[in-house]
């Protein structure tokens, strides 16, 4: 075996006999130091030596990265390990394990270090989005979801003066996930419940399920831990038990209230607020007919029920007249007038605003469904038809198994019950009127 010094131009010059398959150069420094080169790859310093009479040979790298004398040094640490009694290719094979386990720890260390980095806010964006997708959310949800996380401080449109205050869940959205704890929302909750207690039982339901959702998902559960954070006895004793409400229209208060909103500037609120009571339904549920749900040939009203996606009601006489003078901007029978293709806003200070000048404290728009319940009483309809328009769960055995009433059936009590609230209300309205056909009077529209 002949050996030469190895030097750059020797190296470079260094070329694999013809017909062979590779060719060594070999080290007279160091006598385990070889080049080895084939006919097409490039040349690389080899390692070669003995261990337990086998023949050990190992590639330390090209001569374009190692120097002569960097490859020389390296043959004889591997000779030294030999010499100690080991196989260099096993402690190269434990080097490489130990490399990966590092690297594999850092990645680890890194990905955890992104995840605990991940704040409330951040998580409750992506909770929304899924949620959204296809036939998830109504757009009710989606705005209780967005206004509670909602910085606050933007202009209001329209007259309205002022800037939106902090959604009630707004103050948690800057902590990370992980320190969310039961302690901090707990905190929440007491100093919530002492400014806007109503807002802030809905934020703690909404803080609930989406922490529930981040139990179940594999970039967070992790974060949240086995137990829910917001499902604590304290949290749930500090936002306190909502009380009842009482706020409905009594049957001596009718003129005064509908004078009151028949007269409003806005003829959409205005129509909207005598449907909501005429029909019974949620506020959000009138918010969101359109014009697609309203069935003129056989006087159908579709109302899409939260609770079981979507009932249909009659379309009374009144009603229908109310609903067919409004002008169609978009697909919402009531439309923004600021707004396009959207719906108007609830419109609770118009009201409390008419209900000021009717002398009638307190009525929310809740109340006015609560109204529509209190006041059937006194024609004594049948509870499961006030239910089923109302879009309430039958009470009983019978009504969630054997009563099905077709629409005439509902219609009649319905049109029956519109025109006993009209004529103590004293709005004078002939049913064989044209609908949409109103003639302005002094003090309304007819």
């Amino acid at each position: 075996m002949a050996r030469v010094n190895f030097t750059a131009g020797r190296i470079s010059a260094f070329k694999c006999t013809e017909g062979k398959s590779q060719a060594f150069l070999w080290d007279s420094d160091t006598k385990q130091l070889a080049l080895r080169v084939t006919p097409n790859g490039e040349p690389s310093f080899v390692f070669q030596s003995t261990y337990a009479g086998n023949k050990v040979r190992i590639t330390i790298g090209r001569p374009a990265v190692w120097s002569i004398d960097d490859a020389r040094k390296k043959a004889r640490e591997l000779q030294s390990v030999i010499d100690a009694g080991r196989d260099p290719r096993e402690v190269k094979k434990a080097a490489a394990a130990k490399d990966d386990a590092i690297r594999t720890e850092r990645e680890e260390k890194r990905i955890q270090h992104e995840a605990e980095a991940v704040t409330v806010g951040q998580a409750w964006l992506e909770y929304v989005a899924e949620k959204s997708k296809g036939d998830g959310w109504g757009e009710v949800s989606r705005t209780h979801h967005r206004k509670a996380a909602q910085a606050g401080g933007i202009a209001f449109t329209g007259r309205t003066k002022g800037t939106t205050t902090p959604g009630v869940l707004f103050s948690l959205m800057e902590y990370r996930l992980v320190d969310l704890t039961p302690q901090k929302i707990t905190a929440w909750a007491e100093n919530e419940a002492k400014i806007r207690a109503t807002s802030a039982r809905l934020g703690w339901r909404l803080l609930r399920a989406f922490l529930n959702w981040c139990m179940e998902d594999d970039r967070y559960q992790r974060l949240v831990g086995q137990t829910n954070p917001a499902k604590t006895k304290k949290a749930r004793q500090a936002i306190g038990e909502p009380s009842a409400k009482q706020d409905a229209l009594l049957k001596t208060q009718l003129p005064a209230w509908f004078e009151a909103v028949r007269t409003m500037g806005n003829p959409v609120m205005s129509a909207y607020l005598q449907a909501l009571l005429l029909t019974g339904a949620r506020p959000s549920e009138i918010l969101g007919i359109k014009w697609v749900d309203v069935e003129t040939t056989w006087k159908a009203l579709t109302i899409r029920d939260k609770v079981e996606g979507t009932r249909v009601i009659p379309l009374t006489p009144y009603v229908h007249h109310l609903i067919a003078r409004l002008p169609r901007r978009n697909e919402w029978v009531f439309a923004s007038t600021t707004t396009a293709a959207r719906h108007i806003s609830l419109p609770n200070h118009q009201h409390t605003a008419a209900c000021t000048v009717a002398g009638i404290d307190g009525l929310t728009l809740h109340g006015l469904r609560r109204s529509f319940k209190s006041l059937s009483e006194w024609l004594e309809l049948p509870a499961g038809v006030v239910a089923q328009i109302m879009g309430h769960k039958p009470s009983a055995t019978v009504e969630r198994h054997y009563a099905v009433r077709p629409l005439d059936l509902l219609a009649l009590h319905l049109e029956k019950f519109e025109a006993w609230m009209l004529d103590q209300a004293g709005v004078e309205f002939d049913r064989a009127t044209e609908p949409g056909s109103f003639r302005v009077v002094a003090g309304g529209v007819e």
